[in-house]
């Protein structure tokens, strides 16, 4: 997808960020803005509320399964073009939701909006360590937390707003706008990037990894809600691990894997992967659950309650901005442990949260949260590619993307069934609420011990 016409010229770095950070935007807010629809869309359509999780599960397993093969497809087809039709396919499933006059049509989109979000990460990523140079990698990092701070937060809000306000069609029309003028501002100034040594398709590793991560994600979004002794729970988990033993298998003896598994081998990419899965499985693990808190335990409303966990997103953004002083200070492994263990004291303290508690001392705490996790993504991001060359940019993105999706579906799954087994289901359960926050904060501390294996020397620019 590309034109022939004279363009304007800007800087390739200005063009990466501004594409980088508004197609994160909407697929990232995606995620969190269609949950709050999900009642009024269980009225609309007819159905049981419960069966709307389809609509949320559809978009995780089908984002999971298309991540792995992203590097491949960039390198092979040329990135700009992948992004572009990623683009193109997410903004056209975001039209056709709101068509959509039926679960069956809606899940199908949700579906194919899954396919679009989960080519964007992976592609943009490595399209943005390509034009920026390893120097400014703690720069880039900057830009790239930006979405991820103010999407999760902003969704509750504005989906809030639009349910209430129109209608819940309005939280998948958002995306179209933005979606087209990204699109066009991408076609006009983005500038092809192609790796010569993208190689054959491996098909096998795609099929596996397809098959084991779909498998896999299902089974840990749904066994909090049918039970982990469920026997489609139980059979889907099994098959999609064996898959992904099998996967592994299979590509270490590919002489060209989808998936270069031995990147692991490179102590500092595993590291920040390893760190990557705790830190986010903890984070969007507790941002599932906030939500819950102040909804179902204290009786918010879903605007009130965006609008005391917004300042996590300020935090996060403030957070940035000081990671790179703290960096040059104490380097990658330091900064990751304090840092890491900030944020369990963050959700350690939103333990403690009741009735009682003045909503301003909430927000400070979300803040302070923030503030540290701003602090994990600035650092996970630079330091995992900054001994790596640029050819192997794309297999690394997918890898580090699959490693941040498998940790936020562990994270949901662990406190989701932290919820259920502890009897969360209303107002008399805030305990319930609080051992979720206490088991996230635990989690984070050995998220911090595993930074400890990060090379002490490293300095991410």
């Amino acid at each position: 997808m590309s034109v022939g016409l004279d363009r304007p010229r800007l800087r390739p770095t200005v063009v990466m960020s501004v594409v980088f950070v508004a197609s994160m935007f909407i697929s990232i807010l995606d995620t969190t803005i269609v949950n709050v629809a999900l009642p009024k869309i269980s009225v609309d359509l007819g159905v049981a509320p419960v069966d709307t999780r389809a609509i949320a599960v559809g978009y995780l397993v089908s984002t999971a399964m298309v991540i792995p093969a992203s590097g491949w497809f960039g390198d092979r087809f040329g990135r700009k073009r992948v992004l572009l039709w990623a683009l193109a396919a997410f903004t056209v499933a975001s039209a056709l939701c709101g068509l959509a006059d039926s679960l069956v049509e809606l899940t199908v989109f949700r579906v194919l909006q899954g396919l679009g979000g989960g080519m964007l990460g992976p592609v943009a990523m490595a399209m943005m360590f390509h034009v920026f140079p390893p120097d400014q990698r703690m720069r880039v990092s900057q830009i790239m937390i930006a979405p991820t701070a103010v999407a999760p937060a902003l969704g509750p809000v504005l989906g809030g707003l639009l349910v209430d306000k129109l209608s819940w069609q309005f939280v998948f029309y958002v995306n179209i706008p933005i979606g087209i003028a990204v699109l066009l501002f991408g076609l006009f100034f983005l500038t092809e990037q192609r790796q010569s040594s993208a190689g054959r398709f491996d098909l096998a590793g795609f099929l596996l990894s397809c098959a084991g991560s779909g498998l896999l994600m299902f089974a840990l979004t749904e066994g909090a809600t049918l039970g982990w002794t469920s026997p489609l729970i139980v059979v889907t988990g099994l098959a999609g691990i064996a898959l992904l033993v099998l996967l592994v298998v299979v590509e270490l003896r590919t002489p060209q894997p989808m998936l270069d598994l031995k990147l692991f081998a490179d102590r500092m990419f595993r590291s920040i992967n390893i760190v990557t899965a705790f830190s986010t499985a903890t984070f969007l693990g507790a941002l599932f659950v906030f939500p819950l808190l102040y909804q179902d335990a204290l009786g918010a409303s879903a605007l009130e309650t965006g609008l005391i966990g917004f300042p996590e997103a300020i935090g996060v953004m403030v957070g940035t901005q000081l990671a790179t002083r703290v960096h040059r200070a104490l380097g990658s492994r330091r900064q990751l442990a304090l840092a890491l263990v900030n944020v369990a004291v963050g959700l350690a303290l939103l333990g403690l949260v009741g009735r009682a508690t003045d909503p301003w001392l909430t927000r400070l705490i979300m803040f302070y949260l923030g503030l540290g996790m701003g602090n994990v993504m600035s650092v996970t991001r630079a330091a995992a590619f900054a001994t790596l060359p640029p050819p192997r940019m794309g297999s690394a993105s997918a890898l580090f993307s699959t490693s941040g999706q498998v940790g936020a579906a562990i994270g949901v799954a662990v406190l989701g069934t932290v919820l259920a087994t502890a009897g969360a289901s209303g107002q008399a359960d805030l305990s319930a609420y609080h051992l979720a926050f206490f088991v996230a904060a635990a989690l984070t501390l050995v998220g911090a011990a595993c930074a400890l294996a990060i090379p002490a020397e490293s300095r991410a620019q």
